[in-house]
């Protein structure tokens, strides 16, 4: 059964990809989205069996990889609680965003080949949460990088969407290479790249110092801090979050799959499942912690003033994946887990939402262009306000059960951790900040008038839509088919729910039944059980910036319509600052890309096509042509002109002979 979860995709892949122009497009449409359904059923009944049922451990080795000297890699799926939950998370979305992408799709002339991409970025994602060891992680982390660039840059006619796809896949290549390292780091420290070898070695570990670029370094501060640089790079967290916005540029289906449970959550799963190397690296953690915060107060700044509908929930996941580092920062493992189910269900709910929003509004993407659509599409607004709702943490929801305890338990390590205390201060603010920017999408959207002519509340603009056309608002907005629309009800059922059902056994009374064997705590950890002596400040605190993030926002722009206007031009500075995301693509472009680019010119022009060939090669061939053009010349046709040569010829002879020929 584990192989078939696994490989039921790939198998989706192989048809759609090799064999879908033959077939036809609803074929592979059917064939992928069938297989990833039973493939979801599949993950299902593995999490009841493995979650409740306490199945023990079960890892079945596929096939011997690699032997090399000391490194031993074999291809199994290792399967325990943290895989299941991921494995329901996974193909439960992949299986939704298949069936969301036949409505959403359905005049693309390249379906096959978008459902093969959705198929392979789906066998990636599961090879890396089925690893039994570091080599068969980063063969899925790279896979799912892979297929990220194919998905983003899948209209290729765009040139702004082969450039959002190679700038995810640099960037991502920079933490992978930090990844790298640390995978290499623990080779070296434990002679293994297995989990159970590295796990059993680990605390032995504690406290081992290394040398390293020329200092002694806690050996395992600088391998955990190699291997969240990996987790930074793919999860977007701040200075390797610049491709997460761009990346936008793909179809939406592709958004939800991405952005939402999947490739962005690689990284918390990953420093999860790697919970007994940083419980020996305290240094490591706080780290984790600040960047966290950062990350969750940085993005939710920047959503404030964005205008494309998908970027202000993009924006919103960048935020939410801090609040996950800063529950692993401080311990909460199973904290991070919990909220990337439930944020899986209630994201992809926006993102899948929003696709409907854009095909209801023929491919427009331009909040300041929408308004008034909750009479024209109400089953969308219902399924967007249910997805707002469970994102800020109304009481109930899902997000209300994870987000919220992110919170208390960073309060209640702020009495051991510096970090914690910046991580409780961020994240709770960011739980104000989250509440106005996304009931700000809802009231631009579906409350008001739409104006048609652009006029905003921060200028004036027209976005360019899902399929790289001007979109056009001559046609009334229309509900999307029910295809799409079957997606929206299933997901908002999780929103709702997720967080009560589940809530006991991920970070309750059934913690240590549920979780056993699977994520690792130290003996001095005991967050869950501190979490329940936090003050009132700490438990109702993001209920409270919650209201008066709603509050805010429902005077900005429902209350006091033209208040935006007014504060954006009070604040042109600090304005224009979010406007430009605190300004790190610039930055980066001055420090980074305009560089590299100026030296690539240089070794081009310069060193190969100067040096290397003027003076290699293509210089000796030049050469030769110009002597073979000069001496071609003496080949003229007359014939008294190769007999005066001739004649030459026997003069030089004679001559020679004569002169010093003889002795």
């Amino acid at each position: 059964m584990y192989q078939a979860i696994v490989f039921l995709p790939l198998l989706g892949f192989l048809i759609a990809g090799l064999f879908g122009r033959v077939i036809g497009a609803r074929p592979a449409e059917l064939v992928t989205t069938g297989l990833l359904f039973v493939s979801a059923i599949l993950a299902w009944v593995t999490f009841i069996s493995v979650g409740y049922g306490h199945a023990a451990l079960n890892v079945p080795v596929i096939a011997n990889w690699m032997n090399s000297g000391a490194l031993h890699v074999d291809w199994a799926l290792r399967v325990d609680t943290l895989t299941s939950v991921m494995l329901v998370v996974v193909t439960s979305v992949s299986a939704l965003v298949h069936l969301y992408s036949i409505g959403y799709m359905h005049e693309d002339p390249a379906r096959q080949r978008f459902f093969a991409y959705l198929s392979l970025f789906t066998f990636a994602m599961l090879m890396l949460v089925t690893s039994d060891n570091l080599v068969q992680m980063f063969f899925g982390w790279e896979g799912v990088g892979l297929a990220s660039y194919l998905l983003i840059g899948f209209w290729y006619e765009k040139p702004s969407a082969n450039a959002a796809a190679i700038k995810a896949f640099v960037v991502n290549r920079v933490g992978d290479f930090g990844f790298a390292l640390g995978i290499f780091m623990i080779f070296a420290l434990t002679g293994s790249v297995a989990f159970d070898q590295i796990f059993a070695a680990a605390p032995g570990l504690a406290g081992k110092p290394i040398h390293a670029f020329g200092l002694t370094m806690d050996a395992m501060t600088l391998t955990c801090l190699l291997l969240f640089m990996g987790a930074m790079g793919k999860s977007a967290q701040f200075l390797l979050h610049t491709w997460l916005p761009d990346a936008m540029e793909g179809p939406t289906p592709v958004s939800a799959l991405i952005h939402a449970a999947t490739m962005v959550t690689a990284g918390v799963f990953m420093v999860a499942r790697l919970s007994p190397l940083f419980e020996q690296a305290p240094v490591a953690l706080s780290v984790v912690t600040v960047v966290g915060a950062t990350t969750a107060i940085f993005a939710a700044t920047v959503g404030l003033v964005q205008n494309d509908i998908k970027r202000v929930i993009a924006y919103s996941t960048c935020s939410q994946l801090g609040y996950m580092f800063v529950a692993l920062g401080v311990g909460g493992y199973s904290l991070a887990i919990f909220h990337l189910f439930t944020h899986a269900f209630f994201k992809a709910l926006l993102f899948l939402g929003a696709g409907s929003v854009i095909h209801a509004m023929h491919h427009e993407q331009d909040m300041r262009n929408m308004g008034g659509l909750r009479k024209d599409i109400p089953f969308t607004f219902w399924m967007m306000t249910i997805g707002t709702l469970a994102l800020t943490g109304f009481p109930f929801t899902a997000g209300f059960y994870s987000k919220d305890a992110i919170i208390e338990a960073s309060y209640a390590a702020s009495a051991h951790s510096g970090a914690a205390v910046y991580g409780f201060l961020m994240t709770l603010i960011a739980a104000g900040l989250t509440s106005f920017y996304s009931w700000r999408l809802v009231f631009m959207t579906f409350y008001g008038t739409r104006a048609g002519a652009g006029h905003d509340d921060h200028g004036h603009a027209h976005a360019h839509d899902d399929h790289g056309h001007h979109a056009h608002g001559h046609h009334a907005p229309h509900e999307s088919p029910i295809v799409m629309l079957v997606p929206l009800a299933l997901l908002a059922i999780g929103a709702l729910l997720a967080g009560i059902v589940f809530n006991g056994h991920f970070i309750g009374h059934a913690y240590d039944e549920f979780w056993k064997g699977s994520l690792f705590t130290g003996a001095g950890n005991h967050l869950l059980h501190d979490m329940h002596d936090v003050p009132a400040v700490a438990v109702y605190g993001a209920t409270v910036m919650m209201v008066l993030g709603f509050l805010g926002s429902l005077y900005v722009y429902v209350i006091a319509p033209g208040t935006a206007q007014r504060i954006a031009a009070q604040h042109q500075l600090v304005y224009k600052f979010l406007l430009n995301k605190w300004y790190f693509d610039e930055l980066y472009n001055f420090i980074f890309v305009r560089p590299a680019f100026w030296l690539g010119r240089l070794f081009w022009k310069g060193g190969d096509g100067r040096i290397i060939d003027g003076l290699g090669p293509d210089g000796i061939s030049a050469r030769v042509i110009d002597v073979t053009n000069r001496v071609v010349k003496l080949q003229t046709g007359y014939v008294y002109h190769y007999a005066f040569a001739m004649l030459i010829g026997v003069a030089v002879i004679i001559t020679w002979y004569l002169v010093g020929g003889v002795r």
